[in-house]
């Protein structure tokens, strides 16, 4: 197995909304997580399908942003749901993983686009292409905590 863990949670009630960080929030199979614009099926780019209901991004991908392309953006700005900090995220597409206690599937990658670019007003396709995240699948319903283990078989 190998661990990475949670860094930060962040939800938006309304499409284009301010991101929240949160302490902990619900995951729940086949809506996303209580509270999130796409739970509440408002979200931009809303559709019923499992890939909207939760997004992920790797802390190291932001401070990488930072670092070599001189773009800040804060954890929440990036409009992902979890914030990670030693995850591989982008090897998790098609894997079932284990956020705490709750299941989850990796569907496909979250590439930046013009959308994210428009609302933080900041340059950041180049920086973060084949880095923007993933797109997953809430498989068990529970509670998804900062601080959280995130384990994979190998």
């Amino acid at each position: 197995m190998s661990n990475g863990t949670v860094e930060s949670i962040h939800i938006a009630s309304a499409a284009q909304g301010a991101m929240q960080a949160l302490g902990q929030v619900m995951a729940i199979p086949g809506a996303g997580l209580e509270g999130d614009r796409y739970e509440l099926k408002v979200g931009t780019f809303y559709k019923p399908e499992p890939d909207f209901e939760l997004t992920l991004i790797e802390a190291e991908a932001i401070e990488a942003l930072r670092r070599d392309y001189q773009v800040e953006l804060a954890a929440g700005d990036a409009r992902r749901n979890i914030v990670t900090r030693n995850v591989p995220l982008n090897h998790l597409v098609g894997r079932e993983f284990a956020i705490g206690n709750v299941r989850i599937r990796g569907i496909r990658l979250c590439e930046p686009c013009d959308h994210l670019q428009k609302v933080t007003g900041k340059a950041l396709i180049k920086g973060l292409l084949h880095r923007g995240g993933l797109r997953a699948q809430i498989l068990t319903r529970g509670a998804i905590r900062v601080g959280d283990k995130i384990s994979f078989t190998s």
